[in-house]
Formats: C-alpha cells, structure tokens, sequence
C-alpha cells in the first residue's frame, strides 16, 4: 500500500485520536457489560503521546489518519522468562480501511520500537468473542495464549 504511512502520534492528531477512541468503546461494548456508560474515555491519549514508555503510533493513507496503536513496556512477572514485555493496546482501524493489512503494518513498526528497546515478548488482549479481531491478530503471528475469565454475583 505506497500511500500508507505509519508515524509517531503528535498532539495535533487528537481530535481524530479520541474519535477512534469512542468508535473503539462502542466496538467493544458489545462484547463487555461491565463497560460504564457513555462518556467514558480507555486513555490519556496526550500523555500516551508524552511518555518515552510508550509508543503511539497512527497509519496515514492519502494524509488522512485511518488507523492507530501502540506499545506500552510493562513489567512481566517476576516468574516469567522475560522481566519487561510490550502490551499492545489500541488497535483501531477505520472500517473503510480493514481488510489492507493496516493492522499489521502498525503491530509490525510496534515490534521494531519493541526490540529496539530489547524487548523480546508481545502481548495484548481480545475479548474472545471477538472473531475478527483474533484473526487479524492471528494473520500478524500472535497466539491464543491465556483466556481470562470473570464471572458476575
């Protein structure tokens, strides 16, 4: 795709940035009851943009912004092989744009801020009935690895 770009977010793509942020939170209402009603915000986008531990990025076709994600370094347990990973998290694309591999390119640029920094381990969280999502992330080599489970009483 030669007119898609992906950049590091700036405070100028706020605006577009918190759009996607709520067509993300209706996305994902469904799949979540426990989400509070409207409005609600999932980031601190303009600190997200700030912070050297996490890297926003945005997909640019033609100029117009149509997708973001980023990567956040997290400590891992201490049990695991790996002291620190990197948590992806939101992953959006505009629906007129799935389908062209934006996702992956976008998880393919976290992946190389991820081991620039010597990170070796990916995460990030679907809800599970979220088939579409896991097959996007599937098609970029992710793996089901653990379900996470909640039970109301």
């Amino acid at each position: 795709m030669p007119n898609l770009h992906i950049r590091p977010a700036t405070t100028t793509d706020l605006e577009t940035l918190y759009r996607f942020e709520q067509d993300l939170i209706a996305t994902e209402r469904p799949f979540n009851p426990t989400i509070k009603p409207d409005p609600i915000h999932y980031y601190d986008l303009a600190a997200m943009i700030a912070s050297p531990d996490i890297h926003l990025l945005v997909a640019e076709y033609d100029g117009i912004l149509v997708g973001s994600g980023y990567a956040r370094i997290e400590p891992g347990r201490p049990y695991l092989l790996h002291p620190v990973h990197a948590y992806l998290g939101f992953m959006y694309v505009e629906p007129a744009h799935r389908g062209k591999d934006i996702n992956t390119r976008i998880i393919q640029a976290l992946r190389q801020w991820a081991l620039s920094r010597g990170i070796t381990e990916l995460r990030l969280d679907v809800y599970c009935e979220n088939t579409r999502a896991i097959r996007a992330y599937e098609k970029a080599g992710f793996i089901p690895h653990l379900l996470h489970m909640r039970q109301p009483i």
